[in-house]
């Protein structure tokens, strides 16, 4: 069997995060997301992996090119939707198939099931089905799938990944794969339906903090570097190689450190962090259900929660970042999210500044004593004085 891993589209509404990256390469526990559907599909046995790139795919090609299993790579010139992708594969495509978002994180059992069902989708409830096409169903199997409806008239939503058989691939005339599949169900073809068991999405920004606490929930614990003797750990805990543990730190798990990382003196991290490759973080600074990208730092005498920072950040000493529920408009809808930063690349804070459901953009300067929240700062490269 073969699969096909979209993983061409940008993601817009995780915006600042991927004005410099695909969502597909936005970290989750330290590891790319689109590594998670890959690993399920080694897992289940199945190696012949084509993945359609597109927006930014050089970065997506290099990541690619490090798997551990060949993956042949096929380009989407221009990002017209999931049909139009998945056309892009068909010359490659020779027996039955699995097609996958690269952009969300499913596990191998849910894979192994969809592949003993021919032509089925995987489904999963959902409490927030008008975010994905939600799947009608009934007694033959699938009727039809509603793309994100305004009201939508079922939980049940589809995860995006199918198991299809070449002959579907004549339904390509259209860009996007819902409609190509209900293209398929009106001319008499059959869709059946098989539950997912762990597949999780990220539509916001903030929904990579519960892909984060999922991912962390699952980790073994590996302990490298240098840990002072008066370090305590708790719980699972992955500490990189080359990071350094300064005395009296509190780590709890589940949490992990990245390589060459160094934490402080009388800190206290975690749970559910996940600090990358070289993050600094000063003596005296709390970190709570974070997520930070390779080298930020974070001052001294800081507390951060529920916060994700961006490649390159710094914040300055006596930050705060509290959980605020905000009302924020991403692509023309107005929606609440429960969060205390998301930070895109290269921000820099001075001491002193308070974040409360603050969204700011890339390479934005934060003059010291602010009060951010809300999408003050969201633009790139703004200077808030």
């Amino acid at each position: 069997m073969q699969a096909v891993i979209l993983a061409a589209g940008e993601g817009r509404r995780l915006r600042p995060l991927t004005k410099n990256r695909p969502k597909a390469l936005i970290p989750v526990a330290n590891n790319p997301i689109i590594d998670y559907p890959i690993q399920a599909l080694l897992e289940c046995g199945i190696r012949d992996i084509i993945a359609v790139v597109g927006y930014r795919k050089e970065h997506v090609i290099r990541h690619l090119n490090r798997c551990d299993a060949p993956i042949e790579v096929v380009e989407q010139k221009k990002q017209l939707g999931t049909g139009d992708a998945l056309r892009c594969a068909a010359p490659q495509i020779t027996e039955d198939f699995l097609v996958l978002p690269g952009d969300n994180i499913i596990d191998a059992p849910s894979i192994s099931r969809i592949m003993a069902v021919q032509n089925s989708v995987l489904v999963k409830d959902h409490p927030y089905p008008s975010n994905f096409g939600v799947v009608m169903v009934d007694r033959e199997g699938v009727s039809c799938i509603i793309e994100k409806p305004e009201h939508a008239p079922s939980f049940t939503v589809s995860t995006g990944i199918y198991h299809l058989t070449p002959d579907f691939l004549h339904y390509l005339t259209v860009n996007t794969l819902t409609d190509a599949i209900n293209g398929m169900l009106a001319d008499g073809g059959h869709l059946g339906v098989v539950q997912a068991g762990e597949w999780h999405d990220a539509v916001y920004p903030w929904d990579l903090l519960g892909l984060n606490r999922k991912v962390l929930r699952d980790i073994s614990p590996i302990k490298s570097g240098s840990i002072d003797r008066t370090v305590v750990i708790r719980g699972p805990v992955r500490i990189g190689t080359g990071a350094t543990i300064g005395p009296f730190t509190l780590i709890t798990g589940p949490a992990i450190i990245g390589n060459d990382a160094e934490i402080g003196s009388h800190c206290r991290i975690g749970p559910f962090v996940s600090m990358g490759n070289r993050v600094r973080v000063e003596p005296f600074t709390l970190l709570d259900q974070a997520l930070l990208m390779d080298d930020t730092a974070i001052g001294s005498h800081s507390r951060v929660t529920e916060a994700i920072i961006g490649e390159g950040s710094s914040f300055g000493d006596h930050t705060t970042v509290e959980p605020g529920i905000p009302l924020v408009e991403i692509e023309g809808t107005l929606m609440r999210g429960r969060f205390g930063c998301v930070a895109g690349d290269r921000v820099r804070v001075d001491p002193l500044c308070i974040f409360q459901g603050a969204l700011v953009g890339n390479d934005v300067r934060i003059r010291g004593g602010k009060m951010i929240t809300g999408p003050d700062a969201f633009q790139d490269g703004v200077m808030v004085v």
